[in-house]
């Protein structure tokens, strides 16, 4: 289990002291998007990833305060590099595997899964594990973790758009964090029955039949 001492509400001044630093981080995204788009205005993979991380930060800033939340070291380590990676990802340098609307349909769908994820859960999204309330409807019925799913379809249409070796090892960090972070909500989220009920129904995290 996280450690319970780790547990605990914020003050209001650090909880919306955090969510300013996830908007100045979004600012200096939409910065680096724009930069490469005047140097590559036909590329529609750019306008889908920042759609789509636009997205992911804004719910943060929507998100209601929790009860108590993980506050571990633990929990920072993984939960704040997997949010912001994006700043990691280099928008000029890549080659397309295949042409640009393909690479940005796929992102575009992941958007709209995570969309249909996120619908599904409400505000009870954040960057840490928390203390909200149990989700098991729409998308929760298929996975445990259907948001993180359109983030790996999104994920994989970039990645095929902006193929570098750069990118793969950002990928390759973000979806090694990604696994502790799915873990350490399972086990923060686990201490309540309705949740260990809802694990036993629902087998798979990410992908189904497989993971």
């Amino acid at each position: 289990m996280p450690d319970l001492q780790h547990a605990g509400t914020p003050s209001r001044l650090f909880e919306w002291g955090l969510r300013l630093a996830a908007a100045a981080l979004l600012l200096q995204f939409w910065t680096r998007v724009h930069a490469a788009w005047v140097q590559h205005p036909a590329h529609l993979t750019l306008l889908s990833l920042l759609l789509t991380e636009t997205l992911s930060v804004l719910l943060v800033l929507a998100n209601r305060t929790p009860v108590t939340r993980d506050w571990h070291p633990a929990a920072l380590a993984t939960s704040l590099p997997a949010t912001f990676y994006f700043l990691a990802l280099d928008l000029d340098a890549g080659q397309s595997l295949l042409p640009d609307p393909f690479p940005a349909g796929l992102i575009l769908c992941g958007a709209l899964w995570q969309i249909f994820a996120k619908l599904s859960l409400g505000r009870a999204f954040g960057l840490l594990p928390a203390d909200r309330h149990i989700v098991t409807r729409g998308a929760y019925r298929m996975v445990r973790h259907p948001i993180y799913l359109g983030y790996l379809i999104s994920h994989c249409g970039f990645l095929v758009g902006r193929a570098s070796l750069h990118n793969l090892l950002v990928y390759a960090g973000l979806y090694l964090l990604q696994g502790v972070r799915m873990a350490r909500e399972e086990r923060w989220l686990a201490r309540h029955d309705a949740y260990r009920a809802y694990r036993a129904r629902v087998r798979w995290r990410l992908l189904p039949g497989l993971f």
